[in-house]
């Protein structure tokens, strides 16, 4: 597959390429271009020279385009989810899933491009007019990870286009082929040539484009911690604005009165949804001391039960995405067991039949985990949960919040009022009570402390890509 750029499909300037491979098979999917600085350029001369006249568009055509690129997608749904599943190696089932959600988030922007518009404010003295515009900060670009390879676009592209901006993507090198399928789907769609722009390559050098051309001004990046504060450092030569969704510990709390099948359902969820490799899955299961024997129980055995396997195999896990990965869940839990959890299943990674990678992690469930353990600390990305017991639940807050990290928290638990006091008390952007999967293309998705900055979903992640003028007339 080819980059697109400014309407074309180009090879990287080197003719380089790299391989795209299923993680469960290692079978080599297809090649991308291996693209670097002149790409990348180019990728951005594109957005600037489609930006004057796609933000002269009025909103409802922005809008009409929008929608048209959801109609063309729901007609090569079954395509674009094969293509997701293949090069990420999570289930069908999930994939399918994942290409709906990523649509909502199209959907939305488009209903939302409608809806932004300045204000009018009472003046200062005699004569004057205050008026307020909200306007397009200009050419976007957007980095996005591996494990949601279409949502992650979606949730970024949607309201930049929305508004009248043009953005040029880089998608993960692990799952390229679901970003280059789709801007193949909405170029036929009708989205400009140069509104959008799609590029494989090197990372640091696409990072060092976009941050050095002053007429990007706005990044928005999902992946780790690490990645994220070299972009911060990197947008002070420009001053370029920032949205970063970034990495997460996301604590589990079961109080007292938690319903014992609905908080066994919302921590399954939220743990196991793509194998464990989401930055918003449950992490550290606090249960409270009268309800630990049976929800750790309830938890082995359901997590006992999940079967391994290939995307088309109606499997519940599929694999890894590499061994790297493999090796640091498994180091995790090799920890933990040396330090005094209890390994109630699972526990290790496996090749669950003829012509399979060994990057199969079995559903790991861990008892008596406590602060000596590394994963109670850093962020596992697999499917393994860690349960402890509390007698204060105030106190396990704290604990929690103790984590830099606060991006999503999970809650159990019946009594409205105690519920609501633990989630106003957690110090993360996302709270699901009773709920494993709480993100929406309408409500605000992102982090505190070192989880990131700015928000995506709803009506507020369109502030992140409008500027605000403020207009005093005197007559």
């Amino acid at each position: 597959m080819l980059n697109l750029i400014g309407g074309h499909w180009t090879s990287a300037a080197s003719g380089a390429t790299f391989d795209v491979s299923d993680p469960a098979t290692d079978e080599v999917l297809d090649e991308v271009p291996d693209a670097s600085t002149d790409e990348f350029a180019a990728a951005v001369d594109a957005a600037a020279g489609a930006l004057s006249g796609w933000q002269s568009l009025r909103a409802t055509e922005r809008a009409d385009v929008l929608d048209g690129v959801v109609a063309a997608c729901e007609l090569r749904l079954d395509e674009l989810a094969v293509t997701i599943a293949r090069e990420s190696g999570k289930p069908l089932s999930e994939a399918r899933g994942e290409v709906r959600y990523a649509l909502g988030f199209l959907s939305w922007a488009a209903g939302e491009a409608v809806r932004v518009g300045g204000e009018t404010i009472p003046a200062a003295k005699a004569g004057q007019r205050i008026l307020v515009l909200r306007q397009p900060v200009g050419v976007s670009a957007a980095i996005t990870p591996w494990n949601f390879p279409l949502a992650m676009i979606t949730r970024k592209l949607g309201p930049a286009l929305a508004v009248g901006c043009t953005q040029v993507v880089k998608p993960a090198p692990e799952t390229p082929l679901s970003a280059l399928l789709f801007a193949e789907v909405a170029s036929d769609a009708g989205v400009p040539d140069g509104v959008l722009n799609v590029v494989t390559g090197d990372p640091v050098a696409f990072s060092n484009v976009v941050f050095g051309d002053a007429r990007v001004r706005m990044v928005s990046f999902t992946g780790s911690t690490e990645v994220g504060r070299e972009l911060i450092r990197q947008s002070a030569k420009n001053v370029t604005r920032l949205s970063l969704e970034l990495g997460g510990h996301a604590p589990v709390f079961v109080l007292e009165d938690a319903d014992l099948d609905q908080a066994v359902t919302m921590t399954m969820a939220a743990k196991y949804r793509n194998t464990g490799q989401s930055c918003v899955a449950a992490s550290r299961v606090r249960v409270a001391s009268s309800r630990y024997e049976e929800l750790c129980a309830a938890l082995a055995d359901r997590s006992s039960k999940l079967r391994l396997g290939r995307w088309d195999e109606g499997a519940d896990l599929g694999p890894l995405i590499n061994d790297e990965a493999v090796a640091k869940v498994q180091r995790h839990v090799d920890d933990a067991v040396v330090r005094g959890a209890q390994l109630l299943c699972g526990g290790k990674a496996v090749s669950p039949g003829p012509g399979l990678a060994g990057r199969f992690f079995e559903a790991t469930v861990l008892a008596g985990v406590d602060d000596s353990m590394v994963l109670c600390h850093e962020e596992t990305f697999g499917p393994v949960i860690a349960i402890e017991p509390f007698d204060d639940v105030d106190e396990a807050v704290a604990a929690a919040n103790a984590s830099p990290f606060g991006l999503a928290a999970y809650v159990a638990g019946r009594d409205a009022g105690r519920v609501l006091d633990v989630v106003e008390a957690l110090e993360c952007g996302v709270v699901g009570v009773n709920d494993g999967v709480p993100s929406t293309p309408q409500a605000p998705f992102g982090g505190m402390k070192l989880s990131g900055i700015g928000r995506e979903g709803g009506h507020w992640v369109m502030d992140e890509y409008l500027e605000t003028k403020y207009v005093s007339l005197v007559f």
